[in-house]
């Protein structure tokens, strides 16, 4: 159990410090990927994980990480893509660069860290690689036309390397998390008006993630909804 690793790459607070703990739990090595390294210090120190700096749109940065990953832990069991960027407004007035930028990470970021991942899990002959979508990726909203496009990709990159890769014993999996994350912040200025179930709690997420991790591989998904009971459809 010492050797299996989960790198998740998006790494913050929320549902990626959530499935931190429960893979660590499961005696996991943990490797946290962000841009900013810093912010992660407590959830490395919680978890005993290893914490590596990670421009998800940068190809070099990518690469690295896994080589890294790699050499410091052992081949990755578990590949966890968290990583996704929001250019909002009306779409005559938003910035194109920042709409750009939006695309790149959320998108193009889940096919470097998949390139990435089954470069190392094809010649290990296994592995689960995740790809965390949201409801924007089955349906675009008002002024958020860039996470829509994002999202939306990355649901056709998870759809498509998984018709690729599960012939190989490479569990591929798109997790649509339809609805809000509970965190320290909303839980602080909404406190219960959506009541008790009204946010995803993003331990019972993790709960998820781990249990699509271990199906048998006779009763694969490659992709899951994961919703509060009385969020609308």
């Amino acid at each position: 159990m010492a050797d299996r690793v989960a790198v998740i790459v998006g790494a913050g607070s929320g549902l990626s410090a959530a499935l931190a703990r429960r893979f660590a739990e499961e005696g996991y090595r943990i490797a946290l990927a962000a841009r900013d390294t810093e912010k992660l210090a407590n959830l490395a120190a919680k978890t005993g994980a290893e914490t590596y700096r990670c421009d998800v749109s940068v190809a070099t940065d990518v690469d690295k990480l896994f080589a890294d990953v790699a050499a410091d832990l052992g081949t990755p069991e578990v590949a966890i893509f968290n990583a996704s960027r929001r250019a909002r407004g009306p779409i005559q007035d938003v910035d194109p660069e920042e709409f750009k930028a939006a695309i790149l990470t959320t998108a193009f970021g889940g096919f470097l860290v998949g390139r990435a991942a089954a470069k190392l899990m094809i010649p290990a002959g296994q592995g689960t690689i995740f790809f965390t979508g949201a409801s924007a990726g089955v349906k675009g909203f008002p002024q958020s036309a860039a996470f829509a496009m994002g999202k939306f990709g990355l649901r056709g990159l998870a759809q498509s390397m998984a018709r690729e890769l599960q012939p190989q014993n490479i569990h591929v999996v798109h997790v649509v998390v339809d609805g809000g994350i509970m965190n320290a912040d909303r839980e602080g200025r909404l406190g219960n008006e959506r009541g008790p179930d009204g946010w995803l709690d993003p331990d019972a997420i993790a709960d998820t993630y781990y249990h699509l991790h271990t199906q048998h591989r006779s009763a694969w998904s490659w992709e899951i909804e994961v919703r509060p009971w009385i969020e609308k459809f």
